[in-house]
């Protein structure tokens, strides 16, 4: 019987993984987390709670013990990720781990999105570490929107530099059960595209909108104005142009896909947009 391990765990995607490997049945599950007291309803429920830091590999040493298949879920930090996520394959390796599955994003190794590299650069060290690995590029969260409804809703306005670009979003527990799904199989492919249904930021607006009953319009801007208006609402110039350069890499084609690896993962539909904004209403 294998045993399984998530890192991040006590992340929003981290711990929805964990509570699937939960849901199938699966008993040898270790959370990994750098604050242990952050998961403790994790381990009253039986889950092996170790402390792990991907910027400290000692850490890394101990947490991976014994681990069988690990799910590598993607530090936060930009531009550090690199780093951070070959500590934890070195540490994967030195412990006998068989399979590393690691969620990165959308078409990693073509896409210009600002956030590409640090995926694409993880993607080479894990090819490069003979381990068995399974690569989960997901597209965006329905929840990097339906966080803002009240901001889109009290403002009437999505602002943005996206064009007429689409975005294939799922939810992130759509995520965690394609991801729990490809550890577990037995000979998953190496790599999936994982994404959901497809919107432009004007159907976005519609069913903010509809589902509400506030009225909000998309409000499209050029690349370059974007960021400007990012920073007259306080961001550094750096951030606001992080930030435009995400939209610019929608508006590419970026995060756009028609593959159902996702729905062929989880054996049902992902979650569509209006369902996500009216769970996002109601909550």
């Amino acid at each position: 019987m294998s045993t399984y391990a998530v890192t991040a765990a006590s992340g929003q995607l981290g711990r929805l993984a964990v509570e699937a490997l939960l849901d199938r049945g699966i008993t040898d599950v270790i959370a990994i987390v750098r604050t242990p007291d952050k998961v403790a309803d994790l381990a009253e429920r039986g889950v092996t709670v170790r402390a792990g830091d991907y910027s400290d590999p000692a850490s890394l040493a101990a947490a991976l013990q014994g681990v069988d298949r690990l799910l590598l879920v993607s530090g936060s930090e930009p531009g550090g990720r690199i780093a951070q996520h070959t500590n934890v394959i070195e540490a994967a390796k030195a412990n006998g781990v068989q399979r590393i599955a690691y969620t990165g994003i959308l078409r990693a190794d073509t896409s210009g999105s600002p956030l590409a590299p640090d995926h694409k650069g993880t993607e080479e060290v894990l090819a490069a570490s003979g381990l068995e690995v399974t690569v989960l590029r997901n597209s965006w969260y329905l929840e990097n929107y339906t966080s803002r409804l009240a901001e889109y809703t009290a403002n009437g306005v999505i602002l943005g530099a996206a064009h007429d670009g689409k975005v294939s979003a799922a939810s992130r527990q759509d995520y965690a059960e394609a991801a729990v799904a490809a550890l577990v199989a037995d000979a998953p492919k190496p790599v999936y595209e994982l994404a959901g249904e497809s919107f432009d930021f004007p159907e976005l607006a519609a069913t903010v909108s509809e589902v509400t009953g506030t009225a909000v319009t998309y409000q499209d801007s050029s690349t370059e104005d974007y960021a400007a208006k990012l920073q007259g609402f306080g961001l550094d110039a750096g951030t606001a142009g992080f930030v435009a350069g995400l939209d610019a890499s929608i508006a590419a084609g970026d995060l756009f896909t028609e593959s159902t690896d996702l729905v062929d993962l989880i054996g049902r539909p992902a979650t569509t947009l209006t369902e996500a904004v009216r769970a996002a209403h109601t909550a």
